[in-house]
């Protein structure tokens, strides 16, 4: 075929083909044009899983009639109007292309009234022809109707799931919406049935409504608040503590400068954030808002804008971590109240040649034990004045069950304390701080290790040798695919370092850098705190148990174990009295 210009009408079903995947694409659109126009209102109704029906009606500032036939038009935004607009782009939609992509494959019908006119103003688009604007009854705020979609493309209609499914998707996006914009009110009805309603939600306690309304109560009973502004990044959501996790990611929900996006660099954070509280295969769940300057995030990356870019993911990396990281901090006994604090530990490992702490010794748990026996004050509830309001968290041992586990009693009811898991956290974080602001010890190896690698691995092992080298491994190129790993951690020199390797190059491919040896060394320590912390059926006396109880209340992520298991629960006295049918 001769080469020739594409009509309209195709070049606008092939731009539907990126924007519009399904009904719910439509709706994510609509609503993003909705949220730029400064709605606090917005009603969603759906019809048959948006394939007969799609109507959204806003408050926003509306469309002024000299320009609402512009809008079903190509390429025409009020959004930006230069490059230096695109590339510091701070509203979700700015291409243009939303509207005349759903009308090239749908009939749609847009009425608008602003402020300053008499009355409102309609078109309709019938397979991408565009009507004259007319007179019409409508309060101010938009409303634009999609019917029959893909109507005149019945290849993409046929690749459509059932009326549920795609109603399933549609309630998605309302919910992420929902997520990232509290202060608007929103209501989704399907066919004719009301199946979310959020009013709006502007204090704290409102807002953890609309959270245990989107994510269930259960998040909402079991999540922390944070908030931290540095480095000109603004921080701020709700994340679960580590008792609250899921099997699969589907509770993660990341929103940049109010966008929803999916990015592996804030992934990567948040996994590293919870690698020291999380049980193997299981996922944190969190609702996160990134704030920061528009022009240090490409929101143009992706071509229905589901992911970005950051000029510095590097500094957003460390940020995030850092915030979670302390955030965790606080998952102990009478913690959970999270507040913005200073960051104190950047990395347990830098470059340099500090010899590292020295391995506990055998006598390690005697040597603790012994700890304990000094500090340990052994008293009881009994004891305590009925006013008194200074029991601890874990109230006072009173036995131990099985030589596995500690009975104490607090406040509310009973305390079970798995001594071993307990003993094993408190033992890691003191490992883990006794490496704190030491620098890490290269170890040459005898035999350097030749691995083979990609060409394009090898060009990222030559463009990162600063990067490998403050992680301790002295990496040099062998040839066009092959590499030689010269030195890697001492801690880590009975390792598999071509796997190490590996693993760090998949990373700093990733998410631009690596956590890999930071992890390897705290996965030696969690072990070497494992072989000397309190075994089973080791008998403990009250002093040893309290003692162990207030060490607890002091410890960091003190609620889990290294492995991610609970350390100890609580059964209350109502739920005791339940057990035994008291008071009825």
């Amino acid at each position: 075929m001769p080469i020739q210009q594409l009509p309209d009408h195709l070049i606008n079903q092939i731009a539907a083909g990126e924007v519009v995947e399904r009904p719910a694409s439509v709706i994510k659109e609509l609503l993003e044009n909705s949220l730029d126009a400064g709605a606090s209102v917005v009603q969603i109704d759906v019809l048959a899983g948006g394939q007969k029906l799609i109507r959204i009606r806003d408050d926003g500032k509306g469309i002024d009639k000299n320009e609402i036939s512009l809008a079903l038009s190509r390429h025409a935004t009020s959004k930006i109007s230069s490059l230096d607009d695109l590339e510091a782009v701070a509203s979700l939609g700015f291409r243009g292309e939303a509207l005349p992509s759903i009308a090239s494959v749908a009939r749609l019908t847009l009425c608008s009234k602003t402020l300053h006119q008499d009355s409102a103003w309609q078109v309709e688009a019938d397979g991408g022809v565009v009507s004259e604007p007319r007179p019409a009854a409508h309060p101010y705020g938009t409303t634009v109707e999609v019917h029959d979609l893909f109507y005149n493309t019945p290849a993409r209609r046929r690749f459509l799931r059932t009326e549920r499914t795609e109603f399933g998707h549609i309630e998605k996006w309302v919910r992420r919406l929902a997520l990232s914009r509290p202060e608007v009110a929103f209501t989704l009805t399907h066919n004719q049935r009301t199946v979310l309603s959020t009013p709006a939600a502007k204090t704290p306690e409102e807002q953890r409504q609309r959270i245990a309304k989107i994510c269930g109560s259960a998040f909402a009973e079991q999540c922390v608040a944070l908030e931290r502004v540095t480095e000109g990044i603004a921080l701020n959501g709700w994340i679960a503590l580590p008792t609250f996790n899921r099997s699969q990611p589907d509770m993660q929900y990341w929103f940049v400068n109010g966008r929803s996006v999916s990015d592996k660099t804030l992934s990567h954070a948040v996994r590293h954030a919870y690698r020291d509280v999380l049980f193997h295969g299981r996922y944190p769940a969190y609702v996160l808002n990134l704030t920061m300057d528009p022009a240090g995030v490409d929101a143009n990356a992706h071509p229905a804008k589901h992911e970005v870019r950051f000029r510095n993911g590097r500094r957003v990396h460390g940020v995030v971590s850092q915030t979670l990281g302390v955030a965790l901090q606080d998952t102990r006994p009478g913690g959970h109240n999270v507040a913005p604090i200073p960051m104190t530990r950047e990395s347990v490992f830098h470059q340099g040649s500090m010899p590292l702490a020295p391995r506990p010794s055998a006598s390690g748990v005697r040597d603790a034990l012994a700890t304990y026996r000094a500090m340990a004050t052994a008293p009881s509830l009994a004891d305590m004045p009925e006013d008194a309001t200074e029991v601890p968290p874990l109230g006072f041992a009173v036995a131990q069950l099985a030589g596995v586990y500690i009975l104490a009693e607090n406040k509310d009811g009973l305390v079970i304390v798995d001594m071993h898991a307990a003993h094993e956290r408190i033992t890691y974080e003191k490992l883990k701080r006794s490496f704190d602001d030491r620098t890490i010890v290269r170890q040459p190896l005898l035999v350097p290790v030749s691995i083979s690698v990609a060409e394009s691995e090898a060009n990222l092992i030559e463009e990162s040798s600063t990067v490998l080298a403050g992680l301790g491994l002295v990496v040099n190129r062998a040839g066009p695919s092959s590499v030689t790993i010269r030195e890697v951690p001492a801690l880590l020199k009975d390792s598999d370092v071509e796997s190490l390797l590996r693993d760090v190059l998949s990373d700093l491919s990733e998410a631009g850098q690596s956590n890999r040896i930071e992890d390897a060394g705290d996965d030696y320590l969690a072990t070497m705190a494992c072989h000397h912390s309190v075994r089973a059926n080791r008998l403990l006396s009250l002093d040893e148990m309290n003692a162990l109880l207030r060490e607890m209340e002091r410890t960091e992520r003190a609620d889990q174990c290294n492995h991610g298991r609970p350390t100890w629960t609580t059964v209350t006295m109502s739920e005791l009295d339940r057990l035994f049918l008291r008071g009825r």
